[in-house]
């Protein structure tokens, strides 16, 4: 069994840039979803709220929920998150709670916040990377997978 690469409607394609926004590892207890970091980027690769962390953090997150739903997976899955947060903003933690607390209701996940000079486009304030989500095995799953696998 292999690692197999998915990409999610709707969040740009990461490929050309050498690596997978979904990558789906199969286990012998189902399958391990690992989701790359997310940011505030449309599928076009344009910034959303720009200049705005809690507007970035929250289309941030919209994404990560997004390609978790294309594998049949959802953001209360998720066990914990690390926030890379821009240096520049980390006294903005009433905005960062403020969106968290949007997306998660009184059930958040477990998270760290990390402090970074800067992010991979200057413009982004933030990225979030969730641990692995596991779900069962689906044949449904495997076989879009290997569909995925088979046409790169």
């Amino acid at each position: 069994m292999s690692r197999s690469v998915h990409v999610p409607a709707g969040i740009f394609d990461s490929r050309p840039y050498g690596f997978a926004q979904v990558a789906i590892v199969p286990t012998p207890f189902g399958n391990a979803v690992h989701v790359s970091g997310q940011v505030a980027w449309d599928t076009d690769q344009n910034i959303v709220g720009a200049g705005d962390i809690g507007r970035q953090l929250e289309k941030s997150l919209e994404n990560l929920a997004g390609a978790l739903q294309s594998v049949g997976a959802k953001l209360d899955q998720v066990g914990a998150l690390r926030l890379y947060i821009k240096q520049s903003h980390m006294h903005e933690g009433k905005v960062i709670s403020g969106a968290l607390k949007a997306m998660f209701g009184d059930k958040p996940p477990c998270s760290t916040w990390i402090g970074v000079a800067c992010l991979a486009d200057d413009e982004f304030l933030v990225e979030v990377e969730p641990s692995p989500v596991f779900l069962a095995r689906d044949a449904h799953l495997d076989r879009e997978s290997e569909t995925h696998r088979a046409a790169d």
